[in-house]
């Protein structure tokens, strides 16, 4: 069985902005990529609103820290095979940074977590697959609108940075903006239908990381 962990924010938990609600499980992508992938590999979600790559936000009740609350995670699910990571949308906030260069510097050091984590019986790191979100959009949110200022021009330099990361550090990589776009309902949270396209995307990338 291969064990392949999903860390990620509200786009991996599965925030759904029609009502707001969450979306069904089987419409989460961690849920199709699972579906995709078959009995053989095991799926785990690990999504939390808000969440960024490294850095503080304290306008909620959890760590929304990423680098921080990743070592714990990954001892919590170990020995895993491959760790996927989508995080980076909530780095566009004005309040925690607002620069897509600033965000490759966040995943660099959540790769480096992954990769040097005293894994429990001595299991060997997990691959790696850096996934960046689809660009936070223009909506008539005034919520989102105010929260999200600037993040619209900010976050169309993500995959750039990310895939150039995943260049250096030898690991995969996948545009999730190619497959994806945010819902204008809020301009960074995704529907149904296009969470579902970003796992069954994600699959064959997989396979191939993993050799299956």
């Amino acid at each position: 069985m291969k064990n392949i962990l999903c860390y990620g924010d509200s786009l991996t938990w599965g925030y759904n902005a029609e009502g707001p609600s969450r979306h069904a499980v089987a419409d989460r992508w961690p849920s199709v990529l699972q579906a995709e992938l078959g009995p053989s590999v095991h799926v785990i979600a690990d999504g939390l609103n808000g969440r960024t790559t490294a850095f503080d936000d304290h306008l909620a009740g959890e760590d929304r820290n990423g680098a921080r609350t990743l070592p714990g995670v990954l001892g919590t699910h170990s020995p895993l095979n491959l760790v996927i990571i989508m995080l980076g949308a909530n780095d566009m906030k004005p309040w925690i940074h607002g620069n897509a260069f600033v965000s490759k510097n966040g995943m660099a050091r959540l790769a480096q977590i992954v990769r040097t984590h005293p894994y429990q019986l001595a299991a060997p790191p997990p691959k790696l697959i850096v996934v960046s979100p689809p660009q936070v959009s223009r909506t008539d949110n005034v919520e989102f609108t105010s929260a999200f200022a600037g993040g619209n021009e900010a976050s169309k330099h993500l995959a750039g940075h990310y895939e150039a990361l995943a260049k250096e550090i030898d690991c995969g990589f996948f545009d999730a903006g190619t497959v994806a776009r945010t819902t204008p309902l809020d301009g960074v949270h995704l529907d149904a239908e296009n969470t579902r396209a970003i796992g069954k995307a994600l699959a064959p990338l997989v396979k191939k990381t993993l050799g299956i």
